[in-house]
């Protein structure tokens, strides 16, 4: 039987205390049993801080002097767990619940092969936790698009195979320590969005292999930070960041051609969303 690798969870917290200890009251019931909790707060102003350490002594908290946004604090916690040693590393949205046997999942399916690389779960809306919100990631080098597969479709098991994916989310991604120390941390460059698919293009580049394990759920409470699942704060970045992946990975053909069919798909689902007033990604 394989030794159980220590995992470090973290979360990254900005003024979320009462979304960040749910999360971790979630995590408390996990199945898993070696994995530390280590939380990064980005200089919270609504007593996070002392609520965390009050209810979770246990939990390693690291206070920042300043916002240093989603890649800065996953980066900082990072670099407390593989200094503590860790094997693997999941990096977990505070918005979210976890099931209680979503982080032994994650972790058998990455043991299964050391081909693998990353490995995501299947994330459901918290609101409607029937309905899948991420089965899997697929990225479009041509038409400079991202989608995730399944979102919004009612979860009938028709998402439940393991596959390879083309990126994990950043809501919740487990990756090997030694895959960190081959490629890098997240690109602290993206201002917001898009430094999921950064880190997971670096990781298939490196030669990994990036898996979608539909057993591990995560229950996720969308774009609590950016103000709402559809604002404009949200979908201005996520273009700006969009923009900036494509080119830097892209082809000089496809850098001809992404622009203009980027901006036809965003601009159909912008048309889509009035008349059918369904939330896009």
């Amino acid at each position: 039987m394989k030794p159980q690798p220590r995992v470090a969870v973290i979360l990254v917290n900005w003024n979320g205390r009462d979304i960040t200890l749910e999360c971790l009251h979630s995590l408390s019931a996990s199945s898993y049993p070696h994995a530390n909790l280590i939380v990064v707060d980005n200089a919270s102003s609504d007593g996070s801080t002392e609520a965390i350490r009050s209810r979770y002594p246990d939990v390693t908290l690291l206070s920042m002097p300043e916002n240093l946004r989603f890649a800065g604090g996953n980066n900082a916690g990072m670099r407390e767990a593989l200094a503590r040693g860790a094997d693997m590393v999941l990096l977990l949205n505070n918005d979210t619940v976890v099931d209680a046997e979503c982080l032994t999942h994650l972790v058998a399916r990455m043991q299964a092969d050391p081909a693998y690389g990353m490995v995501a779960p299947k994330i459901l809306y918290f609101d409607q936790p029937d309905r899948i919100w991420f089965a899997g990631g697929e990225i479009s080098m041509w038409t400079g698009t991202m989608r995730h597969i399944g979102i919004r479709e009612v979860d009938l098991g028709q998402h439940d195979m393991v596959r390879e994916i083309g990126y994990a989310s950043g809501c919740c991604i487990l990756v090997r320590a030694d895959v960190i120390r081959k490629i890098g941390m997240l690109d602290e460059s993206y201002h917001m969005y898009t430094e999921d698919a950064d880190w997971s293009m670096r990781v298939r580049r490196a030669g990994y292999a990036i898996v979608y394990e539909p057993a591990a759920k995560v229950w996720h409470k969308l774009s609590v930070t950016a103000g709402g699942h559809l604002s404009w704060y949200k979908l201005k970045n996520k273009f700006i960041s969009n923009m900036r992946f494509f080119w830097r990975y892209g082809s000089w053909t496809q850098r001809l051609v992404f622009p203009w069919l980027s901006v036809m798909v965003n601009i159909l689902a912008a048309v889509r969303y009035l008349f059918t007033r369904r939330a896009v990604q």
